[in-house]
This record gives structure tokens, sequence and C-alpha cells, in this order.
């Protein structure tokens, strides 16, 4: 078991990188507003299966595989912003709905929410990156078995992502309550969601690999 010092360094560097706004968070405040908070929570399901799984690919060494071979990362990395310009251009493009716009956007069964939760963190380079630069950081061979200590770390680290972003996901549904109110907001979000989409992907699809 790493020690409590450990422990706690962890767990404030895994609370201050949950509250940065990414893909994830994005995603789960659309779909929360849009929908309600139940299908933030579904979708925030498939969102921690997919920690689950790269947490699990770091403890068997795929991680580390993926990351060194440039044409696997980089195929995950372009398909990773493809997917976030698709989401920008559902946002600008003429006709198109505000994912804050809860009475125009489509609504999507569990079974989708979920998946589509899962593929927006599975298609993120980044929590790859996370789990194999970060954690081993933290990780004292001295202290037990590698692979325990790892486990742990990475339980820890997707509790507090679920738990931060389940208060995000129940909280998100008065914004909608603003949004009606004020109809102009709603052009100004549509563009600023896309921009910051569209910035993502191009971040994410120009960015060297580490």
């Amino acid at each position: 078991m790493p020690d409590t010092a450990n422990l706690i360094a962890f767990a404030a560097i895994a609370l201050g990188m949950v509250l940065t706004p990414g893909p994830n968070m994005i995603y789960l405040v659309s779909r929360s507003i849009s929908q309600g908070p139940k299908a933030g929570l579904i979708s925030l399901a498939g969102v921690a299966l997919g920690f689950v799984i790269y947490m699990l690919c770091a403890a068997l060494g795929i991680t580390a595989l993926l990351l060194a071979v440039p044409f696997a990362y980089d195929a995950i990395r372009f398909a990773g912003a493809a997917y976030l310009l698709w989401l920008a251009w559902q946002a600008i493009r003429p006709g198109g709905r505000s994912p804050f716009h809860v009475r125009e956007l489509p609504r999507d069964r569990p079974r989708k929410l979920f998946a589509m939760g899962f593929l927006t963190n599975l298609l993120n380079p980044k929590v790859a990156v996370l789990y194999l630069s970060l954690l081993p950081q933290f990780i004292d061979p001295t202290a037990g078995n590698v692979l325990t200590q790892l486990l742990v770390l990475g339980t820890i680290q997707i509790s507090i992502s679920v738990a931060v972003n389940a208060i995000i996901a129940i909280s998100a549904g008065s914004i909608s309550n603003f949004l009606a109110g004020n109809p102009g907001w709603m052009v100004v979000q549509r563009w600023l969601m896309g921009t910051v989409l569209a910035g993502l992907a191009v971040k994410m699809a120009t960015e060297a690999q580490r």
C-alpha cells in the first residue's frame, strides 16, 4: 500500500484534474441539462467504465505498449479529435441546437447514454497518458506489491472523478432555467461550446506524442 502522504498528494492532484474542464465534463453537463440528472449519471457510469478499462490496461502493461507504438497512439488521438470536431459541428451548424437546449435536444436511451459516456472517455488519449506518467510517480517499490499500489491509486482517482462529476451532473440542471429565461445566451453558448470543442480537437490532433 502507498503511504498516507502519497495517497493524500495523489488525491489532491486527481481532484485538481477532475475540476479542470475537458471532454468528459462538457459531455456530462450537456447530457444532464438536456435530459436531466439521471441521464448525466448514466453517462457518468460509462465514463467511469472507461477509467476502469484504462486502469486495468495500465496494470497489465497494455497502456505502455500502446504509447510505445506511434501508429496505435495516433489512431486513438485522431479518433478522439474527430469525435470532438463532430460535437463542435453539432453545436454551431445552421439550425443546430445547443447541447444545453433542454427541449430541442433528442433524448437518447440509457444504453446510448452509457455508450457515449464510455466512448468520450475512452477516446481521450490524455487518460492513457495520465495512467502511464502520473501514477508511477506515486508508486514505491519498497512499500509493497506494485500492482496493488497501482490499483489502489487508480481506484482513488476513479472515486474522486465519479464523486465530483456526480455532483456536477446533479446540479447542472439549474443552468437550463437561466438559459430558458435568457434566450440570447443560447446563441452565445452554442458558439462558445463549439469553439471550446474545436479547440480541444485541434490541440489533441496536433499534440506531439509523449
